[in-house]
């Protein structure tokens, strides 16, 4: 007696799911009943992260709603639309990696799905399942995590005394973590254990930072860049990432850089002279040590730390720079 023959999922089964409905609206239907020109619907779908769909029926009534809701609030004078426009940016940037780390994440769960009792015969099917199962729990927490950051994010405006004339500008310490030999060993390494390594490397440091009130402005694979308010939290961030990447045999040293002064804030990620000084120092961090900038070091309590100035060397962009080494005691 044959099986009987499971049914064949398509993309476009997935995306309904997902979207809740077919797309059916162009570009000039939604602009239209949004109010607004066909070129100002497609600046702001570019600023989401996505190309122009020319002619085709590519948008949903929720496309039409969002498009509506956020015009609603430039013609009430709440923003203007060059704001609506950073604002869609940021959303569409932040969200595009959210959905990729989202996917990447639940692939494996779809792999084993199809590999148990329950399996569909198709990886869509199982992926069809899954985001029925998860897609509402997860845009729960989705929302009560923005809600929980935009809190946090509004108490860092007055914590960090930011300047009246420019709520863009912080004084702050900034910290960048390196794995040493990345590329060497990127390239020694298959595909899941590279991914593994820089996936224990980001949560790792992530949780050091979280765990002592930082905050991580971006992870680039062998790198972690992070701020902190207050100089000494940001040596025992620095310190903390060493105990549990630099002392773990399974993982490449680490080099940590600290600098502390002025950035400006945008769009999630942190600008200015700190950053890049934090950067260049990693360059003249021993493996699994600590480097600061003089700005820094002078706002350690000497009863806690040792700091020791190393000899004056060339940094790129900043000319002649003595930069401190520092350890608890």
């Amino acid at each position: 007696m044959t099986e009987p023959e499971q049914p064949r999922y398509t993309r476009e089964e997935l995306e309904k799911v997902i979207l809740g409905e077919v797309p059916g609206l162009t570009s000039d239907e939604v602009a239209a009943a949004a109010g607004v020109t066909v070129e100002q619907a497609r600046r702001l779908w570019r600023a989401l992260g996505f190309p122009d769909a020319g002619e085709q029926a590519a948008f949903t009534a929720a496309d039409l709603n969002a498009l509506s809701t956020l015009v609603g609030a430039v013609e009430a004078g709440a923003i203007d639309f060059d704001t609506a426009v950073r604002l869609t940016r940021a959303v569409g940037q932040t969200m595009a990696r959210l959905a990729d780390w989202q996917v990447a994440t639940l692939s494996a769960r779809v792999e084993h799905l199809e590999a148990g009792e329950e399996a569909t015969g198709s990886r869509i099917g199982s992926a069809l399942r899954l985001a029925d199962q998860v897609g509402v729990p997860f845009e729960t927490l989705l929302i009560y995590s923005w809600r929980r950051h935009l809190a946090a994010a509004v108490g860092r405006v007055e914590a960090l005394g930011a300047a009246e004339e420019d709520l863009h500008t912080y004084d702050v310490t900034v910290g960048f973590a390196d794995l040493v030999s990345f590329t060497a060993l990127s390239n020694e390494m298959n595909e899941d254990r590279l991914a593994d390594m820089v996936e224990i490397f980001e949560a790792r440091c992530a949780d050091v930072v979280a765990g002592r009130r930082g905050r991580v402005i971006k992870t680039l694979g062998d790198s972690v860049l992070f701020v902190s308010e207050d100089p000494v939290r940001g040596m025992e961030i620095a310190l903390g990432i060493i105990d549990v990447i630099g002392n773990d045999g399974r993982l490449p040293d680490v080099r940590l850089g600290l600098a502390t002064g002025s950035v400006i804030m945008r769009l999630g990620d942190v600008f200015g002279p700190p950053v890049n000084m934090a950067a260049r120092l990693t360059a003249v961090a021993r493996r699994n040590r600590v480097i600061t900038d003089q700005a820094t070091a002078a706002l350690l309590p000497p009863d806690r730390f040792d700091t020791r100035t190393l000899p004056a060397r060339p940094v790129r962009g900043f000319g002649i720079v003595e930069p401190v080494a520092v350890r608890l005691h």
